[in-house]
């Protein structure tokens, strides 16, 4: 039989009503435990976005100032990691019409805390993997006699014999191990000072680098100037020897460029330079010791307005500068995005400008580099290969500018 349904008021007393009426209170007995669970997720995240105050043990640094002009981009801020050998993790520059855009490729706060907090090797090679990281006392690779347990090796300059971490390796069955990118990619700084510029911010901070943790000669420290105005972004190091011998330095940088449109082929890329060091392949990236002329082949970056990426892969050495006004400056443009970055090399010393493009990825890295790759290998010969020689008390200075244009 069926039952017919009476309402009394806003209930209904019959069974079926009932069983109805009990799954409700049920349901509404379990909203107190319930609602914490739903709700961890987004707060957990908004909770870590706005928590991040320290990356390598360090309290982070962001500079920043209000875009004041509405017809220019101008830059925003600039947030970076002390504790991490003053990496940049971001910068942000003001387009008008489309607000604040991201100009290094890297994901937020709470995923690069993970990232070089959780995931990092002991040597940092994360590090090198987002945001801007300074390389010293060697950008690029070195190669050497590999140790026993391949975890270290030695290579020779002037006589003396370093011992560096072979902390990178690419994927084939014939790679090999070998030093990369530098030795302060989780050096803490110290005497960490900001203040205030004519329209802008700027933070200096001292790596005291001594030997690098026994792998250098004579001892080092470091001093990482950032500055900050509507124009520009300025990342300068000076590296002195503060020891009793003579020891080879290097400085360059590892900036990975956001393409805004997200469309990698159509992106331009100029580069002032009219060699290019040749390589053993795109694997190990070795370099064999000749230097090609790249008119007439794809290398050639050289066309004013620059050179479309394509779907070519770009893991290469320019060399033979063109400096113009006493600047190596490369051009990277996104026409879809109506976007445009200038890398600005402003020190004497910068010998090559390396850039890594793969094509299954939107960024573009462009390295301003005092030296070419293995400066210590046989394949040069007597060439400079750009280490500069600092004996006790000398420094040496590495300059680059950023600055973003509408193309």
């Amino acid at each position: 039989m069926r039952h017919q349904r009476v309402r009394s008021g806003q209930f209904d007393c019959t069974e079926e009503g009932w069983n109805e009426m009990k799954l409700l209170l049920h349901v509404l007995s379990l909203l107190p435990f319930a609602l914490p669970i739903l709700m961890a997720g987004p707060l957990l995240v908004m909770s870590q976005a706005q928590t991040v105050t320290e990356i390598g043990g360090q309290k982070i640094v962001t500079l920043s100032r209000k875009a004041t002009d509405t017809t220019r981009p101008e830059f925003t801020s600039v947030t970076l990691a002390p504790g991490r050998g003053m990496e940049l993790l971001q910068i942000t520059a003001n387009f008008p019409g489309k607000g604040n855009i991201d100009v290094l490729a890297s994901p937020d706060l709470a995923e690069i805390k993970k990232t070089l907090d959780v995931d990092d090797t002991a040597n940092g090679d994360l590090g090198y993997r987002l945001g801007s990281a300074f390389l010293v006392p060697y950008p690029n690779r070195i190669r050497g006699k590999l140790s026993a347990d391949g975890k270290t090796l030695t290579t020779e300059w002037e006589g003396h014999t370093l011992t560096l971490p072979a902390n990178n390796i690419g994927k084939l069955s014939t790679a090999e191990r070998h030093a990369m990118h530098g030795l302060i990619l989780k050096a803490k700084t110290e005497d960490v000072t900001v203040k205030d510029i004519p329209g802008g911010q700027e933070v200096t901070g001292v790596i005291h680098a001594r030997d690098f943790n026994g792998h250098w000669l004579s001892k080092t420290d470091l001093i990482i100037t950032i500055r900050l105005t509507a124009e520009g972004v300025d990342a300068m190091v000076e590296a002195k020897n503060v020891g009793g011998e003579a020891e080879p330095m290097a400085i360059g940088w590892h900036p990975y460029l956001t393409l805004p449109s997200g469309d990698r082929t159509q992106v331009k890329v100029q580069i002032p330079a009219s060699k290019l060091a040749e390589v053993d392949g795109y694997d190990n990236v070795f370099p064999t010791g000749k230097l090609l002329p790249v008119e007439g082949t794809r290398y050639d970056l050289q066309a004013a307005g620059g050179v479309p990426l394509g779907s070519n892969m770009f893991d290469d050495n320019w060399s033979h500068i063109d400096w113009v006004n006493h600047a190596a400056t490369v051009k990277v443009i996104d026409p879809k995005a109506s976007y445009g970055v200038e890398l600005i090399g402003l020190s004497p010393q910068i010998k090559t400008i390396q850039m890594y493009a793969p094509p299954t990825r939107q960024f573009v890295a462009i390295e301003h580099q005092d030296n070419f790759a293995d400066p210590f290998g046989k394949e040069w010969g007597k060439m400079d290969t750009g280490m500069v020689t600092l004996k006790p008390g000398e420094s040496t200075k590495w300059h680059v500018r950023v600055k973003v244009f509408v193309p």
